[in-house]
């Protein structure tokens, strides 16, 4: 099986590979695009890959890193790590952590593994591979991320291929940097703002008054009883409870396309725009994600109430001129907050007021009467969502 040719001058073949990273690659390159036109080119060079795997960590409360995957045969994938997983016996001693903590390679052969000297994760790379080499990556804030190599030639890399590896590393930096802080900006502003805010304000939509109007389902819940709540638990009690309820909503509205846009006290603001498919499809999905969180076992000894209403809201950035908000305002929020005050007052789980009762099927909803809302002239319709009912 071919190797880095002996008559091959290898600064040449690095300075062929490196003037690509820090060009091109860096200029134009995804993530996947870099790491899987690194692994082409280094084959293409006589180096015969498997597997390559760049990892990445992140500031991210939801993951500890990402990463893209390279494969002969299967090209470039991206993937991520839960967070959690660097407490695990993945981690703990695998060469990755070795990486990481000493900024020094760590190359092995994985034909002749012993039990209970190697890392297990060696004894997983070894199914269909000989050789492992992981090498440091190190950015301009001086983390250290893990470049990892794996060949299935009998005999592994040779000391010259190690080297062209291990001299590409600063160039790799170069190009994956830019790449790696792009995704990591838009990752984190996704967990705190919603996929929807996060994009718009990627794209440019960061200035004050810097708004749309958009027609939208909008869905507010709440715990009931959370002073009471407050009162009875220790504070690490009380947000550990508050986490759980949090997360179950959260995601529910997230399976159905939602944005969750704000976190007030114990309350949770969600929208789904009708931009694209209209009312119905929003009011529908909103409705699908209550009947979601209500039948979440977490939630049994946390009782909350929702509501939801659906019309013109103002969507963007609102705040001074040094601390803006991205959220929505309006006319259609006002209701919605009242209608979950009248949720709580009618002992109801969850409640929807005549216009998205008028979209929903009437098996989904039940007429509770015309009651006053605060700040609204005359009594006021409100139906209940008996979809939520378990």
């Amino acid at each position: 099986m071919r190797q880095l040719a002996e008559t091959e001058d290898p600064a040449a073949v690095q300075a062929e590979i490196a003037f690509w990273l820090i060009g091109p690659a860096r200029q134009h390159g995804t993530p996947e695009g870099i790491v899987g036109g690194l692994a082409e080119r280094l084959v293409d060079a006589g180096i015969p890959l498997r597997r390559v795997r760049i990892g990445q960590s992140v500031a991210n409360p939801l993951i500890s890193a990402w990463g893209v995957i390279w494969t002969s045969g299967g090209g470039a994938e991206r993937y991520t790590v839960p967070r959690g997983m660097l407490a695990t016996d993945s981690y703990r001693g695998s060469p990755f952590e070795h990486v990481v903590v000493t900024r020094t390679s760590f190359h092995h052969s994985l034909e002749q593994l012993v039990e209970g000297r190697d890392h297990p994760v060696l004894f997983e790379l070894a199914a269909g591979s000989t050789d492992y080499l992981a090498l440091p990556i190190e950015y301009g804030d001086e983390s250290v991320q893990v470049g990892a190599f794996t060949t299935d030639r009998p005999g592994g890399f040779s000391e010259r291929e190690v080297a062209l590896i291990e001299a590409l590393a600063p160039a790799i930096a170069a190009a994956l940097e830019p790449a790696a802080m792009r995704h990591s900006m838009a990752s984190l502003l996704e967990v705190y703002l919603g996929a929807g805010p996060a994009d718009r304000i990627g794209k440019g939509a960061f200035r004050r008054g810097q708004t749309t109007e958009i027609e939208a389902a909008v869905l507010v819940t709440d715990l009931r009883d959370f002073t009471g709540l407050s009162e009875r638990l220790p504070p690490g009690d009380l947000l550990e409870s508050l986490g759980s309820y949090f997360e179950v909503v959260v995601d529910a509205v997230r399976s159905e396309g939602g944005d969750v846009l704000k976190f007030v006290g114990d309350g949770v603001l969600s929208v789904f725009s009708a931009e694209e498919h209209g009312r119905e499809e929003a009011c529908m999905r909103a409705a699908r994600s209550i009947t979601q969180a209500f039948g979440q076992p977490a939630v049994s000894n946390r009782p909350f109430v929702a509501a939801m209403h659906v019309g013109p809201v103002v969507y963007g950035n609102i705040g001074s001129l040094d601390r803006l908000d991205f959220t929505v305002v309006g006319p259609t929020v006002n209701y919605l907050s009242r209608l979950e005050s009248a949720a709580k007052l009618l002992d109801k789980k969850a409640v929807c007021s005549k216009e998205v009762a008028s979209i929903l099927p009437a098996s989904m909803v039940r007429d509770l009467g015309r009651h006053t809302l605060k700040g609204f002239a005359g009594p006021q319709a409100v139906f209940e969502l008996k979809a939520v009912e378990r």
